[in-house]
């Protein structure tokens, strides 16, 4: 299985400069560092112990930042390499000052890249998150013998089968890591029956409060007089293809129960504005795209956030929010920063991948199922001036963080 695999792979690594061309134009690559992801390597590596974290993409990088600033006080640490593999994920790294930590795009998981990769960087300790599972690198890592620890570890019932399916390729996998720190009792269940061995459950990190991200702020007057004006304001937060509309026609109900309603809509994937902005002024809605900076006309419907690392600001503008990913079938989007924004949350029927945090939330009145547009109606019409007890579920949540970031660090120390 494993020389299918590198053989799949190096055949991906043929025609890789091709695609990745394709995602440039699209602007879905970084134009000058896509060169990373080939195996090109332009930045030199500092002398003393190098600990790296690989995340897929925006969620699995924030989710152990504040683990990586606990890292940046430690003295024997002298660099923290964080790898990804999404543009979006690369920009929002950017909104932290960080003084020893550097990010990089994952190569392709091909065996002559893998080697080159490690050759380099020579990390002391590599540490996965959530399901990131790339077997060339977790051969290469076991080889070198350097402690290789899945953090936040997340499996759906579908990943467990499909791997459960070649059960000696994934026990010749799955036992390469020292350590696997669950999110859920269920991933735990499913590594063990994989062929992991130390295995521990703390919780989600993506409870962790993340302290830099409150610091986010608009420094335009025109758009916080704007956002002012309104009388209530509804955000859609990392919505997918269709749940725009959704979120457009939720403002259509509101503009003729609410005076001066506005609806901002801020999407999982900035490149498909054009898109959305079409599907909107198809239901007769006025957009104001939020990097235009030319005076927002007064009866703006829908602001349009086509930006990465704001989102925080925007939520501190709503007291209702729609989480996307969820209408659906993709399994949900975090909550957890709406929430801590005193945001209610509302979402689709397809929640997988946030479960336990949605059955949390739920049991403490801070979020609710939708499934139509009137729905989302009824809600609002039922809370609105209704501040309920946010403020306390919220510091309850930011107590069990705390809990789970320091269990999590307190493992992952006796592999650095």
């Amino acid at each position: 299985m494993l020389f299918l695999y590198r053989s799949l792979i190096n055949i991906v690594l043929i025609f890789s400069p091709i695609i990745i061309f394709f995602r440039v134009f699209k602007k879905k690559e970084d134009p000058i560092r896509y060169r990373e992801k080939l195996g090109y390597i332009n930045k030199k590596r500092n002398k003393g112990k190098l600990v790296w974290f690989h995340g897929s993409s925006v969620g699995e990088v924030l989710s152990i930042i504040s683990i990586v600033e606990k890292l940046e006080k430690n003295k024997n640490i002298k660099n923290i390499l964080i790898t990804s593999s999404t543009f979006s994920s690369s920009k929002v790294f950017k909104k932290f000052n960080f003084k020893k930590t550097f990010h990089q795009f994952l190569p392709i998981d091909s065996k002559i890249l893998v080697r080159k990769f490690l050759s380099h960087w020579k990390p002391s300790t590599a540490i996965f998150i959530e399901s990131e599972i790339w077997p060339n690198f977790i051969y290469e890592i076991d080889k070198k013998k350097i402690p290789l620890i899945l953090i936040n570890a997340r499996m759906t019932k579908k990943s467990f089968l499909r791997w459960n399916n070649l059960k000696s390729f994934s026990n010749s996998i799955f036992n390469k890591f020292r350590l696997c720190l669950c999110q859920n009792r269920e991933t735990s269940i499913f590594l063990k029956k994989l062929g992991s061995k130390n295995i521990k459950k703390f919780g989600n990190l993506k409870f962790c409060e993340n302290k830099n991200l409150k610091s986010q702020k608009i420094s335009s007057n025109r758009i916080i007089k704007f956002f002012k004006s309104k009388k209530f304001v509804f955000g859609g937060i990392s919505t997918h293809q269709n749940e725009e509309e959704f979120c457009g026609k939720v403002q259509i109900i509101l503009k003729k129960k609410i005076k001066n309603p506005l609806t901002i809509i801020v999407p999982r994937h900035v490149d498909r504005c054009n898109n959305i902005i079409r599907n909107l002024k198809s239901l007769g809605l006025k957009i104001h795209l939020h990097s235009n900076k030319s005076s927002i006309d007064k009866k703006t419907d829908i602001y349009l956030v086509d930006t990465f690392g704001e989102t925080n600001f925007f939520l501190n503008q709503c007291r209702i929010v729609f989480l996307g990913g969820s209408l659906i079938k993709h399994g949900g989007q975090n909550p957890l920063e709406a929430v801590r924004s005193k945001c209610k949350v509302l979402h689709g029927p397809h929640i997988s991948n946030f479960r336990e945090v949605y059955e949390l939330l739920s049991k403490n009145n801070l979020s609710f199922l939708v499934k139509y547009p009137k729905n989302v109606i009824n809600y609002i019409n039922n809370t609105y001036f209704k501040k309920g007890v946010v403020d306390k579920n919220v510091f309850h949540l930011n107590t069990l963080g705390r809990k789970i970031l320091n269990k999590n660090f307190s493992e992952i120390l006796k592999y650095i």
